[in-house]
């Protein structure tokens, strides 16, 4: 079975941090004490500071959106692992301005906990904290899931739109408003031929049948509801399509933002004809195609699969994604 290149199973998260942090000087500044990383250059206009985090292994995310036009602190938990709220609480406390701090959160339970610790430790402190949930996966999209649908893709779109908003000078309840129609105008769908490699055991996290994709995988290889034939790629993102236009807001109209993620170990030759399938299947259904962004942006590891995102655009969200920003990661 394929091995990481590292020391042991435990030193891979530090030692990717501090990696980072030196690769990177010159935009990020790291924390080691508190675990987090804040940009080392921002909007003087900004009145909210943006907090994202979430697990290692999702790389670029989050700390690779770190900058001017995006986030100002990033918090990465262990692997596949929320952050602690002590970091969540430093980091927010590090960048919080004169309206507080909005924090970006992905669906899942120890986001949430974890990030809601540090907005009550923030209070105390009497800092302005309000949480922004992203839960974009169409294929969690159930009344039998309490927990309602996992934020993975659509979170890129947010800290990007955002961030550029947060530049020009906008309050709190104003930045809130629109993440929470960007989050409603946006869906994801991810597929997998094969999971990520456990780093501890060096295994598959699952195993899948020859020419079988598990439809609908989530990013920490949460198991999806069902498989599907390992179909033609334009028969495949076709089906994608369809789901992803079907769950967007009646409102949303007849032009999208189209996100092709990888999820780690697919190729940039196969992402970009995923891309061009992509926008042939949305011209075969009158859909116009505004904008794309093509790479690996929220991985899971090492899983072969890629997830394809899909928002709803209109003239001010354009607008906000075009704006310039300086990160890592930020390829435009």
């Amino acid at each position: 079975m394929p091995q990481y290149f590292r020391d042991s199973p435990e030193s891979l998260v530090p030692d990717a941090l501090a990696g980072f942090a030196a690769a990177h000087a010159d935009l990020v500044a790291y924390n080691p004490d508190h675990g987090y990383f804040r940009t080392r250059h921002t909007a003087p206009t900004r009145r909210v500071g943006l907090v994202s985090g979430g697990g290692s292994g999702h790389e670029p995310l989050h700390s690779g959106f770190l900058g001017t036009g995006m986030l100002d602190a990033a918090c990465p938990g262990r692997i596949f692992a929320s952050p602690h709220n002590r970091q969540i609480f430093e980091a927010s406390r590090a960048v919080a301005r004169a309206d507080g701090v909005l924090h970006i959160v992905k669906n899942y339970t120890g986001d949430r906990i974890n990030f809601g610790i540090a907005a009550e430790r923030l209070a105390h402190e009497g800092i302005r904290c309000t949480r922004l949930l992203i839960d974009d996966d169409l294929a969690t999209d159930s009344d039998d899931i309490a927990v309602g649908r996992r934020g993975t893709g659509a979170t890129l779109i947010v800290e990007k739109i955002l961030g550029a908003a947060a530049d020009e000078g906008r309050g709190l309840e104003d930045l809130v408003a629109l993440g929470t129609d960007v989050t409603r105008r946006a869906r994801s769908l991810a597929v997998a031929a094969a999971a990520h490699t456990t780093p501890q055991s060096g295994t598959p996290a699952f195993t899948l049948p020859d020419n079988v994709l598990e439809f609908g995988v989530g990013i920490h290889g949460e198991r999806a509801e069902g498989t599907t034939p390992h179909a033609p790629l334009g028969k495949l993102v076709e089906t994608m399509t369809d789901q992803l236009l079907a769950a967007l807001p009646d409102s949303a109209g007849t032009r999208v933002l189209a996100l092709v993620n990888g999820l780690g170990s697919i190729t940039s030759l196969e992402l970009y004809g995923i891309r061009h399938a992509v926008a042939k299947a949305l011209d075969d259904r009158g859909v116009g195609l505004d904008r794309s962004l093509t790479g690996t942006f929220v991985s899971a590891l090492d899983m072969r699969g890629f997830s394809l995102t899909l928002f709803a655009t209109d003239a001010e969200a354009l607008r906000l994604w075009d704006a310039p920003a300086r990160t890592p990661a930020w390829p435009l």
